[in-house]
């Protein structure tokens, strides 16, 4: 019998599915939501539908019970439909993974759409998504665990004229004080708030032709975003299973006294 639900933004691949498989297997029931639709001024595809259903198939396949959506983060109405709809169907939310992004380190593109767009999805739509889930999580009455996907960008700048880079910088250090405010507003109903802050991980995000061409720049010389980004321990990249493993333990019941803590999972980028 699932005893404990999850609510998992951007499920559709990469971290978020990655989140879903991993709480399934713990016998956790998932609420999963993604966009499922290209934004114009971001330059790699997001989701698409196909995708949201394989994560549904992955879950089922470890003996999950999930419910996913198509929203918008940047819509709280969307997002209120498929918390009412997976609170209808497994009664409970204890679990928010706040982790629906995006990112564009490349140039071009229309730089005030760029920022605008990066704020909106990476700061305002982790707000919305709490606004809507958080209420159900109160009205458990027995605690829970919110976890809000940062970045190695939310605790270390790098030097960049890249629109996008600013603007994804500004929003997932902006995380860090939204999950401080209500690290200590909640603390009294044993709800617990953290961010993650992962370095580079394999998903759609990160592996698409920008990122390649990217990469192939600063492999010749050429000053790019990426070249600067560069971790400590002799890693190149995560893997999504990395991120959910860490985040399994961090809404446990074994890690309890842990909130206000933004924790680095970045292969020593912030050391270096």
């Amino acid at each position: 019998m699932v005893t404990r639900t999850a609510f998992i933004t951007g499920v559709a691949r990469g971290q978020g599915r990655a989140h879903a498989i991993e709480l399934a297997r713990r016998g956790y029931a998932i609420i999963g939501v993604d966009i499922c639709a290209d934004m114009p001024s971001m330059d790699y595809p997001n989701a698409s539908p196909e995708d949201l259903q394989e994560t549904a198939r992955a879950v089922k396949s470890v003996g999950g019970e999930i419910l996913v959506a198509e929203a918008d983060v940047r819509d709280q109405e969307a997002l209120r439909r498929g918390c009412d709809e997976g609170m209808s169907k497994f009664g409970c939310v204890d679990v928010l993974i706040a982790n629906a992004g995006i990112a564009r380190l490349s140039s071009g593109g229309d730089r005030s759409a760029v920022w605008r767009d990066i704020i909106d999805v990476n700061l305002t739509g982790v707000w919305n998504t709490i606004e809507v889930v958080l209420p159900a999580i109160r009205a458990g009455n027995r605690g829970g665990s919110v976890v809000i996907t940062s970045s190695s960008s939310g605790i270390k700048g790098t030097g960049t004229d890249k629109a996008g880079a600013q603007a994804y910088t500004a929003a997932k250090r902006g995380l860090v004080g939204l999950m401080q405010n209500l690290a200590n507003e909640y603390a009294p109903e044993s709800i617990r708030v953290n961010t993650i802050h992962p370095t580079g991980v394999a998903s759609g995000m990160t592996m698409n032709d920008a990122m390649k061409a990217l990469h192939e720049a600063a492999a010749r010389g050429e000053k790019t975003t990426i070249g600067t980004m560069q971790n400590a321990l002799p890693i190149d990249i995560l893997q999504p299973e990395d991120i959910a493993k860490a985040v399994a333990w961090l809404v446990s019941d074994e890690a309890y006294y842990i909130t206000g803590a933004a924790l680095p999972l970045d292969a020593g980028f912030s050391v270096r």
